[in-house]
């Protein structure tokens, strides 16, 4: 599966958002996500105030598109169809939590609580969209769909729990490696997507 965000913007389109996500990225690595104000985003990715309110409606939707960056490098871990319900239904989590790691050992964002709910609110949203379509290509001409569970609550579950996970990961410090934090999130959800 490949993941489809929408029509893919024509290439200066494409060009001036990725100019802009990366200058805030940047600045992110230097303080805190809250202290930066759009100016300095346009300052530093040399691009003016109209082309930016153009793509986004401020520093916050500029934050929370860059997950489908995260997940446009994600879908070659898709597995096939043969492969068993948990690997079709959870495939994205190894990589987003490798995509976590690289960055963490990179040089710790400064995101703060604030930025992080952002950029996690908007991850879990994409998420249950993905899961969700996964879920039902998964179960499609099953005759027990998802027994009681209805198909979005189970897509919502997924989603949240793996939120719930990553957001632990971060805020504990925890200097696990991105393959076991991986292993305790399955842990949590293998037992329920087992019984489907």
């Amino acid at each position: 599966m490949t993941v489809q965000v929408s029509k893919a913007p024509d290439r200066r389109v494409a060009r001036t958002q990725k100019l802009l996500r990366d200058a805030l990225h940047s600045l992110v690595r230097e303080r805190d996500y809250d202290s930066i104000a759009v100016k300095e985003i346009l300052d530093r990715a040399n691009v003016g105030r109209s082309a930016f309110y153009t793509h986004f409606r401020d520093k916050d939707e500029l934050l929370a598109s860059g997950i489908y960056d995260i997940l446009g490098s994600v879908p070659s871990s898709h597995p096939k169809s043969g492969d068993r319900f948990n690997e079709r239904i959870l495939w994205f989590s190894l990589p987003i939590f490798e995509h976590h790691d690289r960055h963490r050992r990179a040089g710790e964002l400064r995101l703060g609580p604030r930025g992080r709910a952002i950029l996690h609110g908007q991850l879990q949203k994409v998420l249950v969209e993905l899961i969700a379509e996964d879920i039902r290509k998964s179960l499609k001409g099953r005759r027990k769909a998802a027994g009681p569970i209805p198909l979005e609550l189970l897509g919502r579950y997924v989603a949240s729990t793996f939120i719930l996970v990553l957001n632990w990961w971060v805020e504990s410090r925890n200097p696990l490696p991105a393959k076991e934090v991986n292993e305790l999130f399955r842990a949590l959800l293998v037992p329920t997507l087992t019984d489907l």
